[in-house]
């Protein structure tokens, strides 16, 4: 097994895309690539030779640079059974419980349908690395565009289980906000005052809030915390089922 090196690029406004280098074979994955040209500069100034192309799902802030970078390449490009007909290139087909490797470096896939009714994560065990495309935010969740809250609450509970040191890379830089909106629902968790301001200060100074760890989000996400009594108290919603609780608190953000 092969520790990954990670490489992020900034880019768009706020998406982030993540070049994924083993270093024993040199296999080089790319991680939703919104686009192509920052992606293949930034692995040709590492030396890093793209090879693979790992996409969660199929809007086109995630997968617009596949078909550049696969022309470019002649990379493969790994994404979601079931939503194949939606990503652009697709030459490998995963889907829940896949083991797809990446070099020397393996990648669990988990079926996490919520945001889009295909969305797939990869998660690199030995690099403690959770590449989760836009199912998890940092302190946020994906909206949901064609699944419902039980879906989604399950997608996000295979997550939660993920040990606690493992790395949440997520494809935007949306935390500020979500902060804010988590200090709306859940304002007396002191966790939560002490993350956001170590957020405020990252952004004030241009350093990415991303990634951040599975143990964090548990102590500070509203939408993994639904059956916290705080949370349910501010909504209204004491001692409700989970599922109700996430629907409300999402659509509370959704709105926020």
């Amino acid at each position: 097994m092969s520790r990954l090196e990670i490489h992020q690029v900034p880019v768009l406004s706020d998406n982030y895309v993540y070049l994924a280098h083993c270093p024993e074979t040199g296999a080089t994955g790319v991680v939703d690539p919104a686009v192509a040209g920052p992606v293949l500069e930034a692995a040709e100034a590492r030396g890093w030779t793209v090879t693979h192309i790992l996409n969660t799902h199929h809007h086109g802030d995630h997968t617009g640079g596949n078909l550049e970078i696969k022309a470019a390449t002649g990379c493969a490009v790994v994404g979601p059974g079931p939503d194949r007909d939606r990503i652009p290139g697709i030459d490998v087909e995963v889907d829940e419980g896949d083991t797809y490797r990446l070099g020397n470096a393996a990648a669990e896939v988990f079926f996490v349908p919520g945001h889009t009714r295909g969305h797939i994560a990869y998660w690199f065990a030995e690099s403690q690395a959770l590449f989760c495309g836009d199912t998890m935010f940092a302190m946020g969740c994906g909206r949901l565009f064609e699944g419902t809250p039980a879906q989604m609450w399950r997608s996000l509970r295979k997550l939660m289980a993920l040990p606690g040191e493992t790395r949440v890379y997520c494809a935007h830089e949306y935390t500020q906000a979500n902060g804010r909106f988590a200090l709306s629902v859940e304002p007396g968790n002191r966790e939560l005052a002490r993350r956001m301001a170590e957020v405020d200060e990252k952004r004030a100074n241009g350093i990415p809030t991303v990634p951040s760890t599975i143990a964090e989000e548990l102590a500070t996400n509203p939408f993994l915390r639904p059956e916290s009594p705080l949370l349910q108290k501010t909504v209204g919603m004491a001692g409700a089922d989970p599922v109700a609780v996430f629907a409300e608190t999402r659509a509370r953000k959704d709105n926020f």
